[in-house]
């Protein structure tokens, strides 16, 4: 069931078979009804434009993801024009199909989605298309797509990110441009001073951060409790969740090193892991693209923790790719196997770090990519591979789609960042749509 907030407007003229017609509307709110959370909707079809303004009148303050507009008959352009005085949420366009074929056309239904299509495309607004009757299983599996993608762009234009510290030198890829963020996607940033972190977390009393090494407990094997690295690590969780919380933020983008090391003298990626684990997806190195790749993939997937990894490694044989960093995992990524098990940072030697290789599965991989001619997505398909960890730290191979070959040598011409997202499940077709729907350039590979 998706939890898109989904207004539905069911348009017709009563030139047409209203009766035929109210047949599918009444189909279509069943449908509606089971595979929506929040559904807003008239009690009838509106079929005058008098009749869609008295009804958005009442709606107007609801908080919606978008507009389901189906033309259940024609109708003609000034319907979704009085709609979009009162939404500017995205649309999606439902045509049904005729109900017979011979004599009189009784809805014309096809036409009116055309016309609205039409409208729409001529306004400069965002809309999707889709055509079938609501008893059709592949019209259910489309609208539950679009409703996904409708509510992730809607949540992306409402994304508040938490900057802590800037990116480490030469990392100049985690940087992003604060004006053309905002009027691609919405997202706005919020600078955490991370000095200050270090010094106001270790001041905290034990009751306030304690719960934070109680939680991890929970899944994480081989945690040294009292070790002093695990203090700090729920001690600066502790006062970063205060800033989430009055800032309303609603993923991170942290610097991790050198500071984490030389100045708290802990490492960085047990937060992260249990950030992420928790649904506040955090990046490494400052990477604010990196966690708006993160983002999407869990809100797509209704939640799954997603992982950032470089690709390090690539087997030709296997067709394979590993994606690896030094210690940060959300939990639940863990192979069953083992585990979510503490570690140290393969390079740092310090604790306490994630340290276990993924777990088998399909998988997508995303990156939200900026270049000097702006932005543009990467989305791959994949599968996650059953073997023993490649490396120290968190990793995990990746049987590609594609040639790995071919795919390896397109994206390093391309000049792609090197961080990659990932998540478990597949949702190439939606990161496709969201892409159309944002106008940006989506490169696929799958």
């Amino acid at each position: 069931m998706s939890n898109t907030v989904v207004l539905y407007l069911p348009i017709g003229r009563k030139t047409f078979d209203l009766e035929a017609a109210e047949s599918y509307h009444e189909q279509s709110m069943k449908l509606l009804q089971e595979c929506c959370q929040t559904v807003v909707a008239p009690g009838e079809i509106l079929t005058s434009v008098e009749e869609l303004e008295q009804f958005l009148e009442t709606v107007k303050d609801q908080e919606i993801d978008t507009i389901l507009y189906q033309s259940v008959t024609f109708a003609d352009g000034e319907f979704m024009v009085k709609a979009l005085e009162y939404f500017r949420e995205p649309v999606i366009v439902w045509s049904v199909r005729e109900p017979s074929v011979g004599g009189r056309l009784r809805l014309n239904s096809l036409t009116g989605g055309n016309s609205t299509s039409n409208v729409l495309r001529n306004h400069q607004h965002p809309f999707a298309f889709v055509f079938g009757n609501p008893t059709e299983g592949q019209l259910k599996k489309r609208l539950l797509q679009q409703f996904d993608v409708m509510r992730v762009r809607k949540a992306l234009s409402q994304l508040k990110i938490g900057v802590v510290g800037e990116y480490p030198p030469g990392f100049f890829f985690s940087d992003a441009n604060e004006e053309e963020l905002q009027q691609t996607f919405g997202v706005t940033l919020h600078k955490l001073d991370l000095q200050e972190a270090f010094k106001k977390c270790v001041e905290l009393p034990r009751e306030e951060w304690i719960g934070e090494i109680d939680r991890a407990e929970q899944q994480v094997v081989g945690l040294q409790r009292n070790d002093e690295t695990v203090e700090k690590f729920a001690q600066f969780s502790t006062y970063i969740k205060k800033h989430i919380q009055q800032e309303n933020l609603k993923s991170l983008a942290m610097r991790c090193w050198p500071d984490f090391f030389n100045e708290l003298g802990a490492a960085p990626c047990s937060t992260l892991s249990q950030f992420t684990e928790d649904g506040m997806v955090s990046s490494c190195e400052s990477d604010i693209h990196g966690s708006i790749s993160m983002f999407v993939l869990r809100e797509l997937t209704g939640g799954n923790a997603p992982y950032l990894g470089d690709l390090v490694h690539v087997d030709e044989e296997k067709n394979s790719v590993v994606f690896w960093h030094c210690g940060a995992g959300a939990y639940s990524l863990a192979h069953p196997s083992t585990g979510a098990t503490a570690g140290l940072h393969p390079n740092r030697k310090i604790g306490f770090a994630m340290d276990f290789g993924l777990k088998p599965g399909e998988v997508t991989i995303f990156r939200v990519s900026y270049t000097p001619d702006g932005y543009r997505l990467l989305v791959m398909k994949g599968n996650a591979l059953d073997v023993e960890k490649p490396f120290n730290g968190t990793s995990v191979e990746v049987a590609l789609a594609t040639d790995v070959t071919s795919t390896l040598y397109e994206l390093m011409q391309a000049g792609y960042e090197p961080h990659f997202a990932l998540v478990y499940g597949d949702v190439t077709e939606q990161l496709i749509e969201l892409g159309r729907l944002l106008g940006l350039q989506t490169n696929v590979y799958r």
